[in-house]
């Protein structure tokens, strides 16, 4: 496969992703502080836009050049109706969504504070992935990778299956999920990028570097990695043994949503190119944390050219061992 490098063009024709799960219809109070008790509290800026883990991935990898399908599920409600135009006209393929008789589109009500950090209230009708589109390796075999997260475990295990037997990337976004969801997907998925919240739930321990190797040890079949916010990232490199460590870019972060689904797209689309793991860990890294820089959720995903033109003045310095990794335990 040809390789292409994080600070260069998207190949033509661009390559495509298929995302998985997630598509809901969040609206976004901008506040100064989040509330500690009960009582009212005053936003200063308000947004409604669709969105969700897979969602936000599909808009990342669309922005970066590369050619994004979302197979999700609404209701057949009016909210179903906004989110499918709204993810449509972000560029995204939509053709693959499911309409769900009688349930419920998911919403969530989201405050953002003043450091980027944020309170969400989500509400997912469990209608909506009572049944299961079958999932055939010709269809698979149309896409360059395939992402899936943990909103619609069923299809996506199915998804993950015939990517493996076409030989495509399949990556698991390991957020927080339910009882026994990621010990379900991980056996089929190639790739795994974790959120901290669920490495430390799943390896047993706050040590980032510790649940890198415990995590490895659990899925040894799998590429592992945990994103862990202005910590930077880490995965256990399987040609070396070692774990790999790089520091987050310094941005000033006002917005923190949706940093984790840009950067698992930023990293589907850069396996999709072939890209090296190096350079394939800085264009996510540097799409999650501009996108960081904008109010609006998923809105904040940077194109191709500014993450290329942001990764030639990054002064990152350099991958580093475990043994040289200085990280908050």
């Amino acid at each position: 496969m040809m390789t292409s490098s994080a600070i260069g063009p998207p190949p033509v024709p661009p390559r495509r992703v298929l995302c998985i799960g997630a598509a809901v219809l969040d609206t976004l109070f901008r506040v100064r502080s989040l509330p500690m008790g009960q009582g009212k509290i005053l936003p200063y800026e308000m947004l409604q836009v669709a969105e969700g883990m897979a969602s936000s991935a599909a808009f990342a990898v669309a922005r970066l050049g590369g050619h994004a399908s979302l197979w999700g599920a609404v209701g057949d409600d009016a909210t179903g109706e906004r989110i499918l135009s709204d993810l449509g006209d972000s560029g995204i393929d939509t053709s693959g969504m499911t309409v769900v008789q009688g349930a419920r589109s998911a919403i969530s009500t989201i405050l953002i504070d003043d450091e980027g950090e944020r309170l969400i209230v989500p509400f997912y009708d469990q209608r909506l992935h009572d049944t299961v589109r079958p999932v055939t390796e010709r269809e698979i075999s149309a896409f360059d990778a395939v992402l899936v997260d943990v909103r619609w475990p069923k299809l996506a295990l199915r998804a993950l299956i015939a990517a493996g037997k076409t030989g495509k990337p399949a990556i698991l976004d390991g957020d927080v999920a339910g009882e026994g969801v990621i010990e379900m997907l991980a056996p089929a998925a190639s790739h795994m990028v974790f959120s901290q919240p669920a490495a430390e739930r799943l390896a047993g321990t706050a040590d980032l570097v510790e649940s890198v190797g415990l995590l490895k040890r659990k899925f040894e079949h799998a590429f592992i990695s945990v994103t862990a916010g202005e910590n930077g990232s880490l995965w256990f490199d399987d040609q070396s043994g070692d774990i790999r460590h790089l520091d987050a870019p310094k941005v000033r972060a006002i917005d923190t949503l949706a940093a984790g689904d840009i950067f698992h797209g930023a990293f589907a689309l850069a396996m999709a190119e072939g890209m090296p793991i190096e350079e394939t860990m800085r264009l996510s890294s540097m799409a999650a944390a501009l996108k960081c820089q904008v109010f609006g959720g998923r809105i904040g995903a940077p194109t191709r050219a500014q993450v290329c033109d942001a990764l030639r003045e990054w002064n990152v310095r350099g991958f580093k061992k475990v043994s040289d990794i200085e990280l908050n335990r």
